[in-house]
C-alpha cells in the first residue's frame, strides 16, 4: 500500500507547487497572458484570448481530472498481469456528452470571435481628418520604414498622437520576403507581404514608447527586427510634429542618423566596428558616396562569403544622401 501512496503523495504535492512556482512569472506577465493592452483592438484581442482561455483551462483540468480518477479507480490492484480488468461497457448519454459538448464549445468560441472581429479589424470614423494619421509601414531586411503623408520618413519608431485613430498600410516591397508588424499592447499581428497591401489601425490610450518586433522569420538577423510606437499627448504632438504641418515628426536624430542606426549597424555595429558584416569605420568606401550608393541598393553577393541583402533599394535620393553625407562625417578619416 506504501508504495501506491507515495507516487499520489508526490503528484498532489507537485500539483500544489505548481501554481507556486509559476506565480513570480504570472506576476510579471511571463507571457503567459497578453500585455496590458492600451488601444480598443488590442483591448478586443485580449478579451478573446481570455475568453478562448475559460475553455482550454476548463477542458484541461476535466481531462486531466478524469484521467487521475480512471488511473486511481481502475488500478490493477494487485490482478495477475495475464487477468483481464472490469468489462464497461457503453454509455449513450455519456457519448453524446462528450460528442455535443465541443460541438457547443466551437459554436460559442467561433460566435464570440465574429462578433469581436469587427472591432479588431474596422477603425470607427474619425470626427475629422485631423482626428485621423495614415502611415506606411514597409517591412525591409532588417527595419522598418515609416512613410508619413507630407513625405517625412522614420525607421523603426513610429511617432503617433494620443487618442487618436492610427491607419496603417503595411507591406513589404515585392524584391523583399514576409514580414510580420506586431505591437502586443496596441493591435495584432498583420503581415508584411511583398507587393501587397494589408491594413491596420490603433487609437492609443495613453502617452508611452510601446515595443514590438517581427513576428514572422525573415532572416539571418530576424531577432534585430524591432520596432517601437512612441505616443505623445495630441498637443505636444500637434505642437512638434504634426505631419500634415510638414514638420520633421518628433525626429531626436536626423535621417542618416536613423538610417544608420536602423539599417546599417545591426550588422556593421554601432560604432562601425564590424560584426556580422565588414567593419565600416576602417573602411575607405564611406568616403566614396558613389560606391555606398551602388552597395546598399544592390547588395552584396559572393561566393564562400556573407551576403548582404539590397537594403536600400528603391530608396529616394534624399534617403541615400542622408546616408553618405552622415558615414563621411562620421567615417570619413577611415582607412582600408
Amino acid at each position: 500500500m506504501a508504495a501506491l501512496v507515495r507516487p499520489f503523495l508526490v503528484l498532489a504535492g507537485a500539483l500544489v507547487a505548481l501554481p507556486l512556482l509559476a506565480a513570480p512569472a504570472l506576476a510579471a506577465n511571463g507571457g503567459f497572458s497578453p500585455v496590458a493592452p492600451e488601444s480598443p483592438n488590442a483591448e478586443e484581442i485580449a478579451d478573446t484570448w481570455w475568453f478562448i482561455s475559460i475553455f482550454i483551462v476548463g477542458i484541461f483540468v476535466l481531462v486531466e481530472g478524469l484521467l487521475v480518477v480512471f488511473v486511481v479507480r481502475y488500478r490493477r490492484r494487485g490482478r495477475p498481469r495475464d487477468a483481464e480488468g472490469p468489462q464497461i461497457h457503453g454509455s449513450t448519454r455519456l457519448e453524446l456528452m462528450w460528442t455535443a459538448a465541443p460541438v457547443v464549445i466551437l459554436a460559442a468560441i467561433a460566435t464570440y470571435v465574429f462578433v469581436k472581429l469587427p472591432g479588431i479589424q474596422d477603425a470607427p470614423n474619425a470626427a475629422a481628418a485631423r482626428e485621423s494619421l495614415n502611415v506606411r509601414v514597409t517591412g525591409r531586411q532588417f527595419y522598418w520604414q515609416f512613410d508619413y503623408p507630407n513625405g517625412v520618413i522614420t525607421i523603426n519608431r513610429l511617432v503617433a498622437p494620443q487618442g487618436r485613430n492610427v491607419r496603417l498600410t503595411v507591406t513589404a516591397p515585392a524584391f523583399d520576403v514576409i514580414h510580420s508588424w506586431w505591437i502586443p499592447a496596441l493591435n495584432g499581428k498583420m503581415d508584411a507581404l511583398p507587393g501587397v497591401d494589408n491594413h491596420l489601425w490603433f487609437k492609443a490610450d495613453r502617452a508611452g514608447v510601446f515595443q514590438g518586433q517581427c513576428a514572422e522569420l525573415c532572416g539571418l538577423k530576424h531577432a534585430k527586427m524591432l520596432g517601437e510606437v512612441e505616443v505623445l499627448p495630441g498637443a505636444e504632438f500637434d505642437r512638434c510634429c504634426r505631419p500634415w504641418q510638414g514638420a520633421q515628426i518628433g525626429r531626436t536624430s536626423d535621417l542618416g542618423e536613423e538610417l544608420w542606426t536602423g539599417v546599417c549597424a545591426p550588422c556593421h555595429g554601432l560604432q562601425g566596428e564590424g560584426g556580422y558584416g565588414p567593419a565600416i569605420a576602417t573602411s575607405s568606401i564611406v568616403t566614396d558616396p558613389a560606391a555606398v550608393e551602388r552597395v546598399v541598393r544592390n547588395g552584396v553577393a559572393r561566393p564562400g562569403r556573407p551576403v548582404m541583402p539590397p537594403v536600400g533599394k528603391g530608396w529616394s535620393d534624399e534617403q541615400m544622401k542622408a546616408l553618405t553625407d552622415y558615414l563621411q562625417e562620421r567615417f570619413g578619416g577611415g582607412q582600408g
